[in-house]
């Protein structure tokens, strides 16, 4: 590839995740008795997906016009703004494919367990192949989630359902 560049696969994706976190682990540490307790993280930490189910009903690809109305669903511009949140808990979420545009999603449930209102709260996801590597990154947005309330997300994919063959997934949030 040209300059140098080279795709990161899940695996090393993940261990060099773990090192990055055993080496931050000190300075983040002493980082978060700076900036007090508020349940506010550093990167955000992915969770495996429940597997990906491909059959014969649900393996067709979008034509030009679903993926056109597909693609101004998918959202993957993530927010800056984010970060981990004690009080969200991704509470379900699973792979599905659904008729028409909307096609490959991930959809699921967080609960804000908190009393607080989350000003954005963001479910963010990375969507792999048969090799391993990402091929896509998509995303859910809500804005004022109530302590206690539950939001029911979905995030629309734009590979086919036979591209994809897992996924990883976490919330993030701003606080109030």
């Amino acid at each position: 590839m040209e300059g140098g560049a080279r795709t990161m696969t899940r695996r090393e994706s993940t261990s060099r995740r773990r090192l990055l976190a055993a080496v931050g682990a000190g300075v983040s540490a002493a980082v978060a008795g700076c900036t007090g307790s508020g349940g506010l993280g550093g990167e955000p930490s992915y969770e495996d997906g429940n597997g990906v189910e491909v059959n014969a009903s649900n393996v067709s690809s979008r034509n030009a016009t679903e993926m056109s109305a597909a693609a101004a669903l998918a959202n993957q511009q993530p927010s800056q703004s984010v970060t981990p949140l004690d009080p969200l808990s991704l509470t379900d979420h699973q792979f599905v494919v659904e008729d028409g545009y909307v096609g490959s999603t991930v959809q699921g449930t967080v609960e804000n367990t908190g009393d607080d209102r989350i000003q954005i709260v963001e479910v963010r996801t990375r969507i792999y192949n048969d090799a391993g590597n990402v091929i896509g990154r998509y995303l859910a947005t809500t804005g004022d989630l109530e302590g206690g309330e539950i939001w029911e997300f979905q995030v629309v994919v734009l590979e086919a359902p036979s591209d994809v063959a897992d996924y990883d997934i976490t919330v993030l949030g701003t606080p109030s």
